[in-house]
């Protein structure tokens, strides 16, 4: 695969203070609002770069949105379908917000579990009942998803196609395939700093490194 064949997913989480009690863990992927904007700034400039904000946090909508409108930019919003209308979290109408600016609003689930080893009630809480929520609140088909925890493994991706998702995100921290079905992503991490991500990113990673990666994802899809 070439360069030009590839692509740079990179996620965000929460922005600034949060305004709920996060899970433990959790603040690892909380950022500052300069930082954010400082990252944002960065990423701008890479050749073939997606945004997307996992979480369904309101600061997707005080901080993400603006930003990303100041800059002409785009992203896809993972919503937690459950958490709507909690507080620190998207409200109806702000998921609607998100929708009529031109940002791709997907599914993160309903309430923020691993979607690996689920038994059918769960996966239709999760992967069905969550994304009609979705789709009935912004008005349009959802056909993305992004894992939570970044955990998956071949049964849940085969469940993941059979129910019609076109394109499906993980946190692998590596580049993707332009037109692949499964994306990995690089979550942006509090000690993440422009010029960090991008020595991480841009910078063509060793053999050894490029193949633990890739065996990390092939371990993943074959469990």
């Amino acid at each position: 695969m070439t360069a030009d064949d590839r692509i740079i997913n990179i996620c965000f989480h929460g922005i600034g203070e949060p305004g709920r009690d996060l899970e433990p863990g959790e603040d690892r992927y909380w950022v500052g609002s300069d930082q954010f904007l400082a990252i944002l700034d960065e990423v701008a400039t890479w050749p073939a770069v997606r945004i997307s904000f996992d979480d369904g946090n309101i600061s997707d909508l005080r901080f993400g949105l603006p930003a990303l409108i100041e800059r002409n930019l785009t992203a896809d919003y993972f919503v937690l379908a459950g958490r709507i209308g909690k507080p620190g979290s998207l409200g109806e109408w702000d998921v609607r917000e998100l929708h009529q600016h031109g940002m791709t609003i997907g599914t993160h689930g309903r309430s923020h579990r691993s979607w690996r080893g689920m038994d059918p009630r769960a996966v239709y809480d999760e992967l069905v009942v969550a994304r009609k929520r979705l789709a009935a609140v912004c008005e349009a088909p959802v056909d993305l998803a992004a894992c939570p925890l970044g955990r998956y493994d071949r049964r849940l991706l085969a469940e993941l196609r059979r129910l019609g998702y076109t394109r499906v995100f993980t946190s692998d921290r590596r580049t993707a395939g332009r037109r692949t079905w499964l994306q990995p992503r690089f979550s942006v991490r509090r000690e993440d700093t422009p010029a960090s991500l991008r020595a991480e990113v841009l910078a063509r990673p060793s053999l050894l490194r490029r193949s633990r990666l890739s065996a990390i994802g092939i371990a993943k899809r074959l469990r």
